[in-house]
């Protein structure tokens, strides 16, 4: 039980939401193989809630990163980016396949399944929208998915990877962050960090983390600057 929590500690690390209700992750991460007959909660009412939450975030990072798409476009990137292969790698990503309960009859791969991690992935933003509501989970989606909104084709790499990379492809130092602002109470502080590389504005973005404010600070330079659209990477 102990190896257990810790790894869903660090899933909440990776994911950037520590949660308050606990009973929330553990029933997004419990297939319904392990239900125990209906007595405990699985994450499949989680997973249509998240489902939604998804599309609805995506939708509008669509939106706003692509002004001049229509909505033929806009149709095909949402596609692409809720399909079950792109919530599986970010799922794998967060570590939900180390994490996730199943039933004494499901084989240990399972776990590596597509459909179930995609499954995953949705159940916990579905989670964290009813543990912190909607700003929290597209918060999440935002560090998550951002890098892959623009650049749909290639491999999964989070947002700070992603803006680190294109930095120095370019000779410059590696994006700096820095806290500006912190509020909330104590035990549950939201932060806001801000993100600078010399020569363009720096961005900023809050997060229940720090490490999800990072990412989600990175994802936002990212789309300003149109880094991954349709070959343009920001001005030198």
């Amino acid at each position: 039980m102990v190896r257990r929590d810790t790894k869903i500690r660090a899933l909440e690390e990776r994911i950037g939401h520590v949660f308050a209700n606990r009973a929330l992750i553990s029933a997004a991460l419990t297939h319904v193989s392990a239900a125990a007959g209906g007595k405990r909660e699985n994450y499949q009412r989680l997973e249509f809630l998240g489902d939604r939450v998804l599309g609805l975030v995506i939708s509008e990072m669509l939106y706003h990163s692509f002004p001049d798409a229509d909505e033929g476009e806009l149709s095909r990137r949402l596609a692409g980016l809720v399909r079950k292969e792109t919530c599986a790698a970010v799922a794998l990503a967060w570590g939900a396949d180390t994490v996730v309960r199943l039933g004494e009859g499901e084989h240990p791969g399972t776990a590596t399944r597509v459909t179930i991690l995609g499954d995953l992935c949705e159940s916990i933003i579905g989670a964290i929208f009813l543990d912190a509501g909607y700003e929290a989970a597209k918060t999440a989606v935002i560090a998550s998915f951002g890098a892959q909104m623009r650049a749909p084709g290639r491999p999964l790499r989070d947002s700070k990877t992603a803006l680190q990379e294109w930095a120095q492809a370019r000779g410059l130092p590696p994006p700096l962050y820095r806290e500006t602002a912190r509020s909330g109470p104590d035990h549950s502080p939201e932060f806001t960090i801000s993100v600078e590389v010399p020569g363009y504005p720096h961005a900023e973005a809050k997060g229940f983390a720090k490490r999800l404010a990072e990412q989600a600070a990175a994802a936002a330079f990212i789309m300003r600057e149109g880094i991954g659209r349709n070959g343009h990477k920001g001005a030198a």
